[in-house]
């Protein structure tokens, strides 16, 4: 069963783009990734499929709704995590997650305590006292307070360190394991793919690629770096597949995706004194995907 289906979603701000066609269903149960550098265009999509803004075209469904006809009733079991969170300075933690609390029809006084301490939230202090990560810790707290069916993380670790992003990404995998879904968006490839089962890549705008994460690393692409016996001309390698390519003194690299026999029998041909073969980065995968679509 698909928890959220995007079909066509397109919206412009006056004649600025904002996202074009984008289309793609988060299954029940998955942690689903959205990914694509700052402007193009994720937290659009997740504000238009929230119906905080409305889209110029195209729909959108949650638990097989219409996103704006039944927006107050979605939002009942929606958690969402916006990239820039802003409060009410004069309130008190504690204070401010009982307000967001009062929206919902259960009591979660417990449920904010459990996760208060998870994310070592100080819940007696006033807002304005907070440094920019111990909001986002807030934002959390708040998005989770009501045990949510989805779960919609909009760069939800900026601001935080290294040991909270991962109680915050433990968190997360534990709400999934308890039967959320997950829409996680971010511009850091290395987040997604310690946590999503699938990835849409966004560029611009547009989708360019669905992909199951464990395929995209494994398309068969290979990360190569030969050192040269004597100098080695840079379009030596200029072959079909061949992506990011390098050169400093006798040593090029590039990563490889295709038939790879072909890269074998330009080796043999030249004189080589050190050979590297290895898995390339899902970051460097994602950059050969942009580079490719340009």
């Amino acid at each position: 069963m698909s928890i959220i289906e995007i079909n066509n979603l397109t919206k412009y701000y006056g004649k600025a783009r904002g996202i074009i066609d984008v289309s793609f269903n988060v299954e029940e149960g998955e942690i689903f990734g959205f990914i694509g550098p700052n402007g193009a265009g994720k937290s659009t999509t997740i504000r238009t499929l929230l119906s905080l803004i409305y889209p110029t075209s195209g729909n959108a469904k949650i638990f097989g709704k219409d996103c704006i006809e039944y927006g107050p009733e979605i939002r009942q079991d929606i958690g969402y995590l916006p990239s820039e969170v802003f409060y009410y300075d004069n309130m008190k933690v504690i204070d401010l997650l009982k307000y967001s609390a009062s929206f919902y029809k259960k009591d979660s006084s417990k449920r904010i305590n459990e996760l208060a301490e998870i994310m070592d939230l100080d819940l007696t202090k006033k807002i304005d006292d907070l440094s920019f990560g111990n909001k986002k810790k807030v934002g959390i707290v708040q998005g989770l307070l009501h045990e949510p069916k989805l779960i919609i993380l909009d760069e939800p670790t900026s601001g935080l360190d290294p040991l909270m992003q991962q109680k915050f990404f433990d968190l997360i995998l534990e709400e999934n394991k308890k039967g959320a879904t997950v829409l996680f968006s971010s511009h850091i490839l290395g987040e997604v793919q310690k946590l999503c089962n699938r990835v849409a890549i966004i560029k611009e705008g547009r989708i360019i690629k669905v992909e199951d994460i464990k395929t995209l690393q494994e398309s068969n692409y290979k990360k190569f770096k030969v050192e040269a016996t004597t100098g080695l001309d840079k379009g030596y390698f200029d072959i079909a597949g061949v992506n990011n390519l390098e050169t400093k003194n006798n040593i090029i690299s590039f990563i490889f995706s295709g038939d790879i026999n072909l890269i074998v029998e330009k080796l043999s041909e030249i004189k080589i004194a050190n050979l590297w073969v290895e898995e390339p980065s899902l970051e460097e995968i994602f950059m050969h995907y942009y580079k490719k679509e340009d």
